[in-house]
């Protein structure tokens, strides 16, 4: 398979502006910025053809090339990181199987987790896109319900059917339990890691459709994809005790840096 990995990126974060520039401390004390660590998250994936950083800002062009990166722009009127993802797939061009968004606040995904995502896509023909989920335990769970409480924006969370086809996403914690769980406790709730690996003839055609009432809501851009009756595969991944999270507010910044110390990430 002839595997593409973008970088969507951007300055202007509604809920964090210069995002992609803070520095994250690892456990060695060095220090990085959230987009160099992506990156360096992306390297780790295997048989990959390229990598690249999609962004509209001089700033972030700027830091990345500093670090080695290959950069494309795009226009800064991307609305989310699918279609910013979308126009630099159009921009350079190349025949690609599979083209793998990782959003560039996601420093913490392990290389097995885009891995599986692609050999799941692979396996699929008939789905257009596949994105990992992961069994939340009562740790994790009872975090995105204290975030929730607190009035912060915390993981996304996904129901799925049978076949593991995507039903619906929510920043809100679904499905719905009333039940207590102890740290280590099973339950019912699914993270769902931002990750996406797409057929280029359906990134393609994201663009064009306009944004539906449940995107427009939630704020989920793969959402589109389910209002136009696609579908999306979830494809379970096994954390193997590794730690995950997204940088979405500036509260994460401590908590990232607490899970690198955790696992010995430089």
């Amino acid at each position: 398979m002839n595997v593409l990995i973008v970088i969507p990126t951007r300055y202007a974060s509604t809920r964090y502006p210069g995002k992609p520039l803070v520095q994250l401390t690892g456990a060695s004390g060095e220090a990085r910025s959230l987009i160099q660590r992506t990156w360096d998250a992306a390297q780790q994936v295997t048989d990959i053809a390229r990598v690249v950083v999609a962004t509209d800002d001089n700033r972030i062009r700027i830091a990345a090339e500093s670090f080695g990166a290959d950069v494309v722009m795009t226009s800064p009127e991307c609305a989310n990181g699918t279609e910013r993802c979308a126009e630099a797939v159009g921009n350079l061009g190349g025949d690609y199987d599979i083209v793998v968004n990782l959003q560039g606040d996601a420093p913490l995904t392990p290389a097995w987790f885009i891995e599986d995502l692609i050999a799941g896509l692979a396996d699929c023909p008939t789905v257009d896109i596949a994105t990992p989920v992961l069994r939340c335990n009562g740790h994790a769970l009872n975090g995105f319900l204290k975030d929730r409480r607190e009035g912060r924006v915390g993981g996304t969370t996904v129901v799925f059917d049978r076949d593991k086809r995507a039903l619906y996403f929510s920043k809100e914690v679904i499905p719905y339990t009333s039940d207590s769980y102890t740290d280590a406790g099973i339950t019912p709730v699914f993270h769902h890691v931002g990750v996406y690996a797409h057929r280029p003839s359906a990134l393609a055609a994201y663009r064009h459709w306009p944004v539906g009432p449940l995107e427009a809501t939630e704020g989920l851009e793969q959402l589109r994809f389910l209002e136009q009756g696609r579908q999306i595969l979830c494809v379970e991944v096994d954390a193997r005790d590794r730690q995950f999270w997204e940088l979405n507010n500036p509260e994460d910044v401590q908590r990232l840096e607490q899970m690198m110390a955790e696992m010995g990430m430089k």
